[in-house]
């Protein structure tokens, strides 16, 4: 695949400085990663992307190269900072890639700014069930604060690979899937990493599972081009979750991916690509009219 350079830089947004990747030109694609993840999970993909696209990929707050203040690590608070990077940036709308807790965040700055998403891409994303591994889970219980030092050392995690019965019990396979898992939890090893991840994780995922569920919302997205992408072997969040949410929303799409893990854009780029850009290229980018959405909106008045 031809590489296309792209730039890393920082904006200074309200204080605060985030990171981002940026390469092409073209209409704007906004890929979000996932938690302890960063923009680099985007690198096999960026250069086919930014061919047709402007590609424009951050480390969300707390993450990666950007700043990891005391602050809010809602998905509310992450779509508001996508908001301002992209106007920042000269972009008044995009289509929007979310994987994983991206995915959550990329439906929420769906919901919150309807009018800037063309188009909404969910990669093995949060928000769609309950079911998440139990690794994550019990990252949220108490004093896994003073577990997390013990995750983030490289020879812990090379032996914990090696026990292939312990990964199958946290519901984990070899693999991708594994490899990011160690690579998320290596950048844990300073506090100020380790609080904004469990700020941002207790936002979603509590001990019994994910806590925050989008399927009530999922009918709003029939007014925009609606793209589905699991891998099949997925052994963080299940691909039923994507099946479901399909299933649920008439006109979606729903690509499985056979060979693939968590991460399909690292386990089979050229297939993810391939999908995305088709996706594009098939579908014209939606133009949201607020008086129109407000018509939409499944609200009633309760009587007291």
């Amino acid at each position: 695949m031809t590489r296309i350079r792209h730039e890393t830089t920082r904006l200074a947004l309200h204080g605060n400085c985030i990171a981002y990747r940026t390469a092409g030109k073209g209409p704007a694609l906004l890929l979000v990663h996932g938690i302890t993840s960063d923009s680099s999970v985007w690198e096999r993909v960026m250069p086919g992307l930014a061919r047709r696209c402007t590609v424009i990929a951050p480390d969300l707050a707390g993450h990666g190269e950007s700043d990891k203040p005391r602050g809010d690590y809602s998905l509310g608070a992450h779509a508001s900072t996508l908001r301002d990077l992209l106007l920042a940036l000269g972009h008044d709308r995009a289509t929007v890639v979310g994987h994983s807790l991206g995915g959550g965040i990329a439906m929420q700055f769906s919901y919150q700014f309807p009018e800037m998403c063309e188009r909404l891409v969910l990669v093995d994303s949060g928000g769609l069930g309950r079911e998440v591994s139990l690794l994550l889970r019990a990252a949220t219980l108490p004093g896994s604060d003073l577990v997390l030092p013990l995750l983030a050392a490289t020879r812990l995690l090379d032996a914990g690979a090696r026990v292939g019965g312990l990964l199958d019990r946290l519901g984990l396979r070899f693999g991708t899937d594994i490899e990011q898992m160690a690579h998320g939890h290596s950048t844990l090893s300073d506090a100020d990493s380790r609080a904004a991840f469990l700020h941002t994780l207790r936002s979603v995922v509590d001990a019994g599972g994910q806590r925050v569920n989008a399927t009530n919302r999922l009918y709003l997205a029939q007014h925009m081009p609606f793209q589905l992408i699991w891998g099949e072997r997925d052994s963080i969040i299940p691909v039923e979750h994507g099946i479901d949410a399909h299933e649920a929303l008439p006109g979606s799409r729903l690509e499985v991916l056979e060979r693939s893990g968590h991460f399909p854009q690292l386990d089979e780029p050229e297939r993810f690509l391939e999908t995305v850009l088709d996706f594009i290229d098939e579908t014209e980018p939606a133009t949201i009219d607020i008086a129109r959405w407000r018509r939409h909106i499944d609200a009633e008045t309760l009587a007291s």
